[in-house]
């Protein structure tokens, strides 16, 4: 991949200032680059590498400009973040090969499987019957596309994922290794100190444009469809419980959970580990940092921390800090207690 530095600041929409003829080879990181390697910086805490990196050009935003030409070639953007999020969209495009159309011959396609004639199906994957597969979708090698499911035009199944019956993913998606969607939600009824199953008669629905990391589950609802709306965004080892309904455009860190029947707004974000209990409803905008156990619904946008318990995050932070003064004030209080 060589492309000249011109064509790049054309495409970013970007004001570049240095020579437009520089060929770059690489993306890659500040402390790691040399002539021909395009490199950004976004985070003002990294502007320390900016004088001693090799980069043959950087991508910043206008508060770093004068830093950046300074040092060398620069292009300046008014999001350098979303600029280098996009470059990789295209940089990926021109240099990872596209799956072959069609479906291999070790793979299994049941009878009244509809597959388009631009979708690829890898080895050894399997398409169940009833099942839809719609233009340019890519089924991993060894990827299970249950009866009656549907996977949507464009959308990326990486090898080894579980796609249960009759569960429906929408536009461009990408579901990475591992992940499996429709398994059972986690319904028992007890009965004389045994439990009983409740067989889960949902599904799961999701959206467009959606991407699940690895070793993510997503349970079908027991009901009524487990919902995932446009947009979301899934770490690795994120659980989705049965029932759940998740707004557009939200994002969970790895390892977070959502337990069964709770509803969840649009652009929330939840960080890594926390987790939402059973049949609560959390607004639109609302931000739970990483560890937070959510254990009551919120009806107010906000960042909320903690599980001792949680709290909106600027009461949390006081008593956080009161509480490791505690044995201070303990000892002055028994002190005063003697006195008395």
């Amino acid at each position: 991949m060589r492309v000249r530095l011109g064509e790049l600041s054309e495409r970013l929409a970007g004001e570049l200032v240095g020579d437009a003829e520089l060929t770059i080879t690489r993306i890659g990181p500040l402390e790691a680059a040399d002539g021909q390697t395009l490199s950004f910086l976004a985070n003002p805490h990294y502007k320390a590498q900016l004088a001693t990196s090799g980069a043959g050009c950087v991508i910043v935003g206008p508060a770093m400009r004068d830093a950046a030409v300074a040092r060398g070639a620069t292009i300046v953007c008014t999001d350098p973040y979303l600029a280098f999020a996009r470059l990789t969209q295209w940089w990926a495009a021109q240099t990872r090969a596209p799956a072959e159309r069609g479906v291999h011959p070790a793979a299994v396609v049941e009878a009244g499987a509809v597959i388009d004639s631009t979708a690829s199906v890898g080895a050894l994957a399997f398409v169940g019957r009833g099942a839809r597969i719609g233009p340019g979708a890519v089924i991993g090698p060894h990827s299970h596309v249950g009866a009656g499911a549907w996977v949507g035009e464009g959308t990326v199944l990486k090898p080894r994922v579980v796609v249960g019956e009759d569960c429906r993913i929408g536009r461009r998606g990408i579901i990475h290794s591992g992940a499996v969607i429709g398994a059972d939600g986690f319904g028992f009824a007890p009965s004389e100190g045994r439990w009983e199953k409740i067989e889960q008669l949902g599904a799961v629905a999701i959206g467009d444009d959606v991407e699940i990391g690895a070793n993510t589950c997503i349970d079908r609802g027991a009901l009524q469809d487990t919902v995932l709306e446009d947009g979301v965004k899934l770490d690795n080892l994120v659980q989705i419980a049965h029932n759940v309904h998740v707004g557009a455009h939200c994002a969970f860190a790895g390892c977070a959970g959502v337990a069964g029947s709770s509803r969840i707004g649009r652009h929330c974000t939840f960080g890594g580990g926390a987790m939402i209990l059973g049949h609560l409803e959390i607004v639109d905008h609302v931000h739970i940092t990483a560890a937070t156990v959510i254990s009551r619904s919120i009806h107010k946008p906000g960042q909320y921390s903690g599980s001792f318990p949680f709290d909106d995050n600027a009461s949390w932070e006081k008593n956080a800090a009161t509480l490791r003064q505690l044995h201070a004030l303990r000892d002055r209080l028994r002190a005063l207690e003697r006195k008395i």
